[in-house]
């Protein structure tokens, strides 16, 4: 498949901390920068897709285990700072 050029912009993301961790242990464990992963992420969603293969979600059980992250998709949207 042929590559895409793009432009790309830095932004100030803020994101939960436990979160955030998990997303940097998969993409290093995917080989891929957290922009990149985020990017896949994303564009998965718009289209209905499952981002992660079946191996990968068991390491990022794991993950989550080691960092402490217990939030869900039913936490989405309804988390508040402390």
């Amino acid at each position: 498949m042929p590559e895409t050029v793009i432009k790309r912009t830095q932004t100030g993301v803020r994101i939960e901390s436990s979160l955030l961790k998990v997303l940097k242990g998969v993409a290093e464990y995917t080989d891929l920068t957290l922009g990149d992963l985020l990017e896949g992420i994303v564009l998965h969603a718009f289209e209905g897709k499952a981002p992660f293969s079946s191996k990968t979600l068991r390491v990022i059980e794991q993950l989550k285990e080691v960092y402490g992250c217990k939030l869900t998709a039913a936490d989405s949207h309804r988390l508040v700072e402390s």
